[in-house]
């Protein structure tokens, strides 16, 4: 699959953590917020995630790898921040929390959903 169907897949998992958890809300439109918030975690999930990966990685084994779910909420925080502010359409996150339990959404449909499109 490449970056377009990856970041469709995202898409939808971005659709399903709004529809799902309650402090997260579409920002310029009901679809074109989750694709631009996708567009962006695409973005950084391809560049600044193995960075952080790194960083983390004493953090991510003291925690038997629970502390993983803490990088990737971070950077729904920040692919959240960058797609409104850039394109004036994203996600808004109330709090850390809605951002954990999005990550793990997202994490969770991306997984289902990517598994079933494959083509392999």
């Amino acid at each position: 699959m490449g970056f377009v169907g990856k970041w469709l897949v995202t898409a939808v998992a971005c659709a399903v953590a709004i529809w799902l958890v309650p402090g997260i809300d579409a920002v310029g439109g009901t679809w074109a917020g989750p694709i631009m918030c996708a567009f962006v975690l695409a973005l950084l999930n391809a560049t600044i995630k193995p960075v952080m990966q790194l960083l983390a990685l004493p953090l991510t084994l003291v925690t038997l790898g629970i502390f993983y779910v803490v990088v990737n909420a971070m950077l729904l925080e920040l692919a959240s921040y960058l797609s409104r502010n850039i394109f004036h359409a994203g996600i808004a996150i109330g709090s850390f929390g809605s951002a954990l339990l999005g990550a793990v959404i997202i994490s969770l449909v991306s997984m289902l959903v990517g598994g079933a499109v494959s083509d392999e």
